[in-house]
């Protein structure tokens, strides 16, 4: 069955609106409630949501043109074919699950050679000290860093740091080469972005664009408070 999709109805004094840009291609399968496209109008930009499942057939007004309330912009064919589609997207699912699975597993193995195997007294001297075992050579049986290693290690002199070389001055920053060759693009503004300009030369052509002053001699307050503030 054929289901038309309408643009809802807009506010009392909105008049049309503009479709933004479609979420869903034609022949594709959409579930209900699903958000099929933007609609803006001069206040808001609402989400049309899918009437019922089904293949979009038909899109009868595309991106960018003005529509009014009612008018039917969509068809979607509750008894399509698309089970392809259907089916291939849990398959694409599996294969990314179990793919991730593997590499998860890949990691863990990797990071499990790559950890360096110590006695629980060297890992306890190497905790309190920040040392780092895989740093260290084992001398115990399978290459276990034993106590004495890491013992050694602390006995070692410490590597003087490397001297720091002399800071320069900044260079100083040419803005216009940086600015020079900046793209610029003209592109036409939406309704919101329009209705809102419009509203902003309004105000300011209409309104008073002053400033009030409004001064109070205090003096005598101030005597009277001065005068009774004891009782």
């Amino acid at each position: 069955m054929l289901i038309e999709v309408k643009v809802p109805q807009l506010s009392e004094s909105v008049a049309e609106a503009t479709l933004v840009s479609w979420k869903k291609k034609q022949g594709e399968f959409v579930q209900q409630d699903e958000n099929l496209i933007d609609i803006e109008t001069d206040k808001v930009v609402l989400e049309l949501p899918a009437p019922k499942s089904g293949v979009l057939t038909r899109i009868v007004k595309g991106d960018g043109e003005l529509v009014v309330a009612d008018e039917i912009i969509a068809t979607i064919d509750t008894e399509g074919k698309a089970e392809a589609a259907s089916a291939a997207a849990p398959a694409a699912k599996a294969e990314a699950k179990s793919a991730a699975a593997i590499n998860g597993r890949k990691e863990a193995s990797t990071q499990g050679a790559a950890a360096a195997v110590a006695m629980p007294a060297a890992k306890k001297i190497a905790a309190d000290n920040n040392l780092d075992l895989n740093m260290i050579s084992g001398s115990g049986r399978g290459g276990r860093v034993t106590k004495d290693d890491v013992l050694a290690k602390l006995s070692q002199p410490a590597a003087a740091p490397a001297a720091r070389p002399a800071a320069r001055a900044p260079a100083p920053v040419n803005i216009d080469a940086i600015l020079g060759d900046r793209p610029e693009q003209r592109v036409p503004m939406s309704r919101l972005r329009a209705r809102i300009a419009e509203r902003l030369v309004q105000s300011q052509s209409t309104a008073a664009i002053l400033t009030t002053f409004n001064e109070v001699n205090m003096q005598p307050v101030m005597d009277l408070r001065a005068r009774y503030k004891d009782k």
